[in-house]
């Protein structure tokens, strides 16, 4: 199964040393990541966790204004996003606390940037494997849950084919997927002689997500390439 459109999760990184902040940061965006945000303290990390609703936290234990204990109390107010602990602190009792907590893993520094990545992927797999989200297009909102498009104020279906098709785009949203991606995706692992099927497909999503679908913003054809899913922010 693929999941790289994990990647797009929204990972929030903690802590008061900046250039540590700045290595974890290269190290994520490295392993594909495209949405970090850093945060110095505690209040930095609460303002946005509030305004920004990351999908991810990794948190250092030692903060300036407060610890990262009383910062997974507050963000538990609020929110339940997985919670990753990476901290000089690596008493048994700590770590005890961290996961008592609630955190979902917790690691002590030194560490190894593959393992942080390997831990990182394995929880947003298990918290976010059954997925059904909510996204803004520039016209219109797809609900995937429900396989329904709102346009207008209209709630319009989704076939089976296209809820497919429109899952493998968004889940590569803003990168390139190519044609026999999205027929693999639609009609199974032999997807071969399907372009013209998928052409109709994609013709008629547009008609349902497009304000123009002669001109269309959020489904883009690239040319000898695929297609491409461009997002609002997401709901």
């Amino acid at each position: 199964m693929d999941y790289d459109y994990l990647k797009n999760k929204k990972i929030l990184l903690v802590d008061d040393e900046a250039e540590l902040l700045l290595m974890v940061r290269s190290i994520l965006e490295q392993d594909g990541y495209r949405n970090i945000r850093t945060a110095l303290s505690v209040a930095e990390a609460l303002a946005a966790g509030k305004e920004w609703k990351p999908d991810f936290a990794i948190l250092d234990v030692m903060l300036p204004d407060s610890d990262g204990f009383g910062l997974l109390a507050k963000l538990r107010e609020f929110t339940d996003i997985p919670v990753l602990f990476l901290t000089a602190r690596g008493e048994e009792e700590d770590k005890f606390q961290g996961l008592g907590m609630g955190a979902d893993d917790y690691m002590v520094k030194p560490f190894l940037p593959r393992e942080l990545t390997l831990r990182l992927g394995a929880i947003l797999r298990r918290c976010y494997k059954n997925e059904n989200p909510v996204v803004q297009l520039s016209a219109s909102r797809i609900d995937f849950a429900r396989a329904q498009v709102t346009k207008n104020g209209e709630e319009i279906s989704l076939t089976a084919k296209e809820h497919d098709i429109l899952m493998a785009l968004y889940r590569n949203a803003g990168r390139i997927v190519t044609i026999d991606q999205l027929c693999e995706a639609a009609w199974g692992d032999n997807p071969y002689g399907y372009e013209n099927s998928l052409m109709a497909h994609i013709r008629r999503i547009r008609e349902k997500i497009e304000a123009n679908p002669s001109k269309p913003e959020s489904l883009l054809t690239v040319k000898g390439l695929g297609y491409k899913l461009v997002l609002e922010e997401r709901v």
